[in-house]
């Protein structure tokens, strides 16, 4: 087995690492930010970290693929009132529209497989 190549590994540290924030479609602050590694089709499709701030929502949005998160830290409940805490594992379906609200902030790990559209 060969040595894995330095060019070949991408490591960062989710408590020291920089985040990318998250802008709503109108060009605001959404009070969110990702840390991902590859490039991929776009920032948040793909495998990433998302950090929502205390008090901050995702907009309305209907997705493409199934999306899968992990709730590291905090918690989250959805526009239907469905909360999500520290270690729960969600699938959300293709075509779901939601919109999540982090009243004390969230740190989640997720899978979104395509571009989603906002409602």
């Amino acid at each position: 087995m060969k040595d894995i190549k330095p060019e070949d590994r991408i490591v960062a540290n989710v408590n020291t690492s920089k985040f990318t924030p998250w802008l709503n479609s109108d060009g605001s602050d959404s009070g969110t930010s990702i840390l991902q590694l590859g490039g991929g089709p776009g920032l948040g499709v793909g495998f990433h970290i998302y950090r929502m701030n205390p008090g901050s929502s995702s907009e309305a949005h209907e997705h493409r693929g199934d999306e899968e998160f992990f709730v590291i830290e905090g918690s989250l409940r959805d526009n239907d009132g469905t909360v999500y805490g520290k270690g729960d594992l969600v699938l959300l379906r293709d075509s779901t529209q939601h919109f999540s609200v982090s009243d004390d902030g969230c740190l989640l790990a997720v899978y979104i497989p395509m571009v989603e559209t906002n409602l």
